[in-house]
């Protein structure tokens, strides 16, 4: 079951943010074909009717459920470029409340639909904007393709958590735990993301060549096209 949230006075949260909240707990917990209003509303302590009032269906909840994450995401990384090369890392994952965010998307990128390819595209468009404010604040090197990378750079962070599971197997971190990232084992995962990233992977000289061939091969590609 989900758990039951407590409606004191405590709790300021709107009856429509609550309902919210219990369905990303919900997905999270149980995945998309569990979750029911039923579920949500003993999560959110409402009636199943005040879900359908709000959101008018359960897809109507999950699109909200969407933006409310992308949304928490966008801040929290923005919130973290912005701040340079001085960047605390693991200050910032300190502070990092995503709860059951990430079991949550984790859960939902499963499901092929419109929805969730709006929810993967606004991830994207959300990535760009975050990854060019790290190139104004000096902390990343600008791009020939800025879209194009950050497609791919959301694409490998969505399939690591799509993987999760393989992922907790080979490395023993848990992407999904709403606790892993104040957690030593984080470290593990983080380590050669930025390996990866800030030293690379190909030498200098193998880099060139491939970039200078992967240039060559689009010019023919275009070439083919416009002659067909």
């Amino acid at each position: 079951m989900c758990s039951a949230r407590s409606s004191s006075s405590s709790d300021d949260r709107t009856a429509k943010a609550r309902i919210r909240d219990g369905a990303i707990e919900c997905v999270a917990n149980h995945g998309l074909a569990e979750t029911t209003a039923r579920k949500v509303a003993t999560a959110a302590g409402v009636s199943p009717g005040l879900v359908m009032h709000h959101f008018g269906s359960m897809e109507g909840l999950l699109v909200a459920c969407d933006e409310h994450v992308a949304a928490t995401i966008r801040d929290y990384k923005s919130a973290a470029v912005d701040q340079g090369p001085g960047l605390d890392l693991l200050g910032a994952l300190r502070q990092s409340q995503f709860g059951p965010m990430v079991a949550y998307l984790a859960r939902r990128l499963h499901d092929d639909t419109p929805a969730v390819a709006n929810l993967i595209d606004d991830l994207i468009a959300d990535a760009e904007g975050y990854l060019a404010l790290g190139v104004e604040t000096g902390m990343l090197k600008p791009s020939d393709d800025p879209r194009a990378r950050a497609v791919v750079l959301a694409m490998w962070s969505l399939g690591a958590l799509v993987l999760h599971r393989h992922l907790e197997r080979l490395l023993g971190v848990d992407l999904t735990d709403p606790n892993v990232s104040v957690d030593s084992t984080i470290t593990t995962y983080l380590k050669p993301i930025y390996e990866i990233l800030g030293e690379g992977l190909f030498t200098e000289e193998f880099a060139s060549q491939a970039r200078a061939a992967v240039a060559a091969a689009g010019q023919d590609a275009d070439i083919t096209k416009g002659q067909s």
